[in-house]
């Protein structure tokens, strides 16, 4: 059979599985499927039509970030949480973000500065159709990834911005815990604003401290508030 023939069919596998790998990671991230489900080849496979050999691809690539586990003789599951787990992403992304945003307040441009500043500003008009559950809008997770992606974006790391990606989604269901047990909200608005104006300032130091108190406080409520869920089995 002529390459022609080939080509297309490999590359529209190709997309199957990486819609696949997209839809099931927005879920497991957002905890529609919670941690611990099994991920049944047979139920899958009559939900999204794919092959064994599609939907193997799809789950290997999220066992790859953190989001699926692979047992063996067991097939997959989601990924459970834990506490070790919730520590280990805590403090990894402390130390990446921490890197990221002093080098990006020390090379940034006034196209960064602009990219701050409008990505926090579409996040707040989002944020106020309903303050008190921002989560719950799927527009507001994505204008919130933007802004804290701003921040950063000027670091001149393209391989450091992939790994603060990763952490930052593997981090996303624990904010989703957090938010649905604490007993109030917390002022994000607030605390996005005080990171914005001091990185745009260039105080690097407050910057810095301000962005590991944000990124600790999300664990430290899900511990105090959902601690319950964490380290079940």
């Amino acid at each position: 059979m002529p390459d022609s023939a080939i080509r297309p069919r490999k590359e529209f596998g190709k997309t199957i599985a990486a819609d696949i790998t997209h839809r099931l990671r927005e879920e497991i991230i957002a905890c529609a499927l919670p941690p611990g489900e099994p991920l049944r080849f047979d139920v899958l496979r009559e939900r999204f039509g794919a092959s064994f050999t599609t939907l193997r691809e799809a789950l290997t690539a999220l066992t790859a970030e953190g989001l699926v586990d692979a047992q063996e003789q067991r097939g997959f599951r989601v990924a459970p949480v834990s506490r070790q787990d919730l520590t280990e992403v805590t403090d990894a992304r402390v130390l990446i973000e921490v890197e990221l945003i002093r080098r990006a307040i020390e090379r940034g441009n006034d196209d960064w500065e602009i990219a701050v500043i409008s990505t926090l500003h579409r996040l707040k008009r989002i944020e106020q159709r309903d303050p008190e559950h921002p989560l719950r809008d799927p527009e507001w997770k994505v204008a919130h990834r933007q802004f804290h992606q701003a921040l950063v974006s000027a670091c001149g790391s393209a391989t450091l911005l992939a790994i603060r990606a990763e952490l930052f989604d593997r981090a996303e269901r624990y904010r989703h815990l957090s938010a649905n047990f604490r007993p109030r909200p917390r002022d994000k608005a607030g605390e996005h604003q005080a990171i914005m104006q001091a990185a745009i300032s260039r105080n690097a130091d407050l910057a810095v401290q301000l962005i590991e108190t944000h990124i600790r406080s999300t664990s430290d409520n899900v511990a105090t508030y959902a601690g319950h869920l964490l380290d079940t089995e």
